[in-house]
C-alpha cells in the first residue's frame, strides 16, 4: 500500500501490508465487536485486498473512551476518519450492526461527495427500512449477557471472566442502543452494488429480511444464505472469505 496514504490510526486498523492498486475492503464489526474481529480476514485477503478494520471507541485500546449510541454519530465519525482514503477504491464489509453502519458512511460518501464505494456487502442484519422492536440495552447485565450469549458470538472465556465482563459492558450496551435506536431515513438508493450475507437460522434476520436489501441500491443485488446462525461467519470463515473475494472481483469488473 502507498506509504504516503493517510488513515486514521485510531479508528482504522491494518493487521497486514497489501498490494498497490488493490481496493481496500473497510471491516465494520458488530455490537460489542472489535476491529480485531476481522484479523483472519485481513490475513486470508492481504494478497488481494488491503484491509481496514474500524476500530469504535471504548473496547481494547480505546476502552477510556466513551462508547458511541447513536448510528448517525457512529457513521459519521468513520466517514470522517475515511477521507483520506475517499479517492481509493473501496468495499465496505459491515456485519449486523457493522452492516447498518457501513450502509450510512456508503450515504455520506455519496451524498457529500462525488465518489462512491465500489460496493458494500452487508452481513447478519435486515435491510434498514424493516423496523423490529427490541431493547436489549434496557435490560440488566445479566440479560444483556444472555442476549450475547444466545447468539454464540462471544469467546466464552470472555462471558465467564467477571473482570473482562466490567470492561467490556459498557461498549457493549451503548452498541445495542446505537443499533435498536436507529431509525432509517427514506432517501435515494445507493448507486452502488449491494451484497447481502445471512445465515438461514439467524434469529435476528429472516432471509427475506435479509433480501429486503435490494431496495436500498440502483445497482446490482445479490444474496448469500450461509449454513448458521448470527455468527455463521465465525463457523465457516472459509465460505466467507471465499464469498467477499468473489464479491470485490463483481464490484471491480462493474466498474472497469
Amino acid at each position: 500500500m502507498d506509504q504516503g496514504e493517510q488513515t486514521d490510526d485510531l479508528w482504522l486498523r491494518r493487521f497486514h501490508e497489501g498490494v498497490d492498486g488493490d481496493p481496500l475492503l473497510v471491516c465494520f464489526p458488530h455490537a460489542g465487536g472489535s476491529a480485531a474481529y476481522f484479523f483472519p480476514v485481513s490475513a486470508a485477503l492481504s494478497g488481494s485486498a488491503n484491509v481496514l478494520a474500524v476500530q469504535y471507541p471504548g473496547r481494547q485500546d480505546r476502552r477510556r473512551e466513551p462508547p458511541v449510541d447513536t448510528i448517525d454519530e457512529l457513521a459519521a465519525a468513520v466517514f470522517t476518519a475515511l477521507r483520506g482514503v475517499l479517492d481509493r477504491p473501496l468495499v465496505f464489509f459491515g456485519h449486523s450492526m457493522g452492516a447498518v453502519t457501513c450502509y450510512e458512511v456508503a450515504r455520506a460518501m455519496e451524498r457529500e461527495t462525488a465518489g462512491s464505494p465500489l460496493g458494500i456487502i452487508v452481513s447478519g442484519r435486515r435491510a434498514p427500512s424493516l423496523h423490529r422492536t427490541e431493547s436489549v440495552h434496557t435490560r440488566d447485565d445479566q440479560g444483556l449477557i444472555a442476549e450475547v450469549r444466545s447468539l454464540e458470538g462471544t469467546d466464552a472465556g470472555v462471558l465467564g471472566d467477571e473482570e473482562l465482563l466490567r470492561m467490556i459492558l459498557p461498549a457493549l450496551r451503548s452498541d445495542y442502543k446505537a443499533i435498536e435506536t436507529y431509525r432509517y431515513r427514506p432517501g435515494p438508493p445507493l448507486r452502488c452494488p449491494i451484497a447481502a450475507y445471512v445465515g438461514d437460522s439467524d434469529p435476528k434476520v429472516a432471509v427475506s429480511e435479509a433480501a429486503a436489501w435490494r431496495d436500498h441500491t440502483s445497482a446490482s443485488f445479490g444474496l448469500r444464505v450461509f449454513a448458521g446462525g448470527h455468527f455463521y461467519l465465525g463457523a465457516r470463515p472459509a465460505e466467507t472469505i471465499k464469498a467477499v473475494s468473489e464479491d470485490i472481483l463483481a464490484f471491480r469488473a462493474a466498474v472497469a
